[in-house]
């Protein structure tokens, strides 16, 4: 799950980066409104936290612009603004919650995990491809009728490969939605994930059954019948 953080508190941003990180999400960081909308056009989140009290443009306006281009974003308003007008206002411009400051990071993260929850079970709650099953909104797969033992990022590189089977994924793009903007695109971590994930699937990279490696472009996940060909 990919979550932008649109805050110009930069202490506080990254506080709230490095804790989701933790959860297990990828997190971008913009510190005005407008790179914040740029971001969140080009690039696609699960979900937005949104400050409202912006520079370049602000919050409410944010919200509106990527509520009409992106109507799947789930977006969370954390703002200083508490009066009942401000929480209705900032709901009918299309937020789907709204937390006022001061906050308890741990209220934040079971929002979160709530607004996620409830999205994942109206869209698609069960992945399939083969034997593999991914129940993203529970946070479990498995091979077969064998619950599968992931960490958080060989679930998402799981995830990820499921929802585009024989596609070609490049190290990048994994990077991009796992971990995050801000890493190293020369790391090792996908390389290390992948072959964790291949050996808690029984998989080889000499003779895929499930995760194939394609040279200098990235891994693609295996349907059934492809590794006989």
């Amino acid at each position: 799950m990919r979550i932008l953080i649109i805050e110009d508190e930069l202490d506080l941003a990254n506080a709230l980066a490095r804790g989701l990180r933790q959860q297990g999400y990828a997190v971008d960081i913009a510190v005005d409104g407008a790179r914040g909308w740029e971001l969140g056009e080009v690039n696609d989140y699960d979900l937005l936290i949104l400050d409202l009290n912006l520079p370049e443009l602000d919050g409410l306006e944010v919200c509106s612009r990527l509520r009409a281009s992106k109507p799947n974003l789930l977006v969370l308003i954390l703002s200083a603004r508490s009066r009942l007008s401000d929480k209705v206002t900032g709901l009918d411009v299309g937020a789907d919650d709204y937390l006022t400051k001061p906050f308890h990071f741990e209220e934040l993260v079971a929002r979160v995990r709530a607004l996620l929850r409830r999205d994942l079970r109206t869209r698609e709650p069960i992945l399939q491809v083969g034997d593999l099953k991914l129940d993203a909104a529970t946070h479990t797969a498995w091979q077969g009728r064998r619950r599968l033992k992931l960490s958080r990022k060989e679930f998402g590189i799981l995830d990820y490969l499921m929802r585009h089977p024989e596609e070609v994924i490049s190290q990048e793009e994994l990077i991009e939605h796992i971990w995050g903007e801000d890493v190293n695109l020369f790391t090792s971590s996908v390389r290390v994930h992948v072959h964790s994930l291949r050996r808690e699937l029984g998989d080889s990279a000499k003779q895929p059954r499930y995760i194939e490696t394609v040279v200098g472009q990235g891994y693609r996940l295996l349907t059934p019948g492809e590794d006989d060909r």
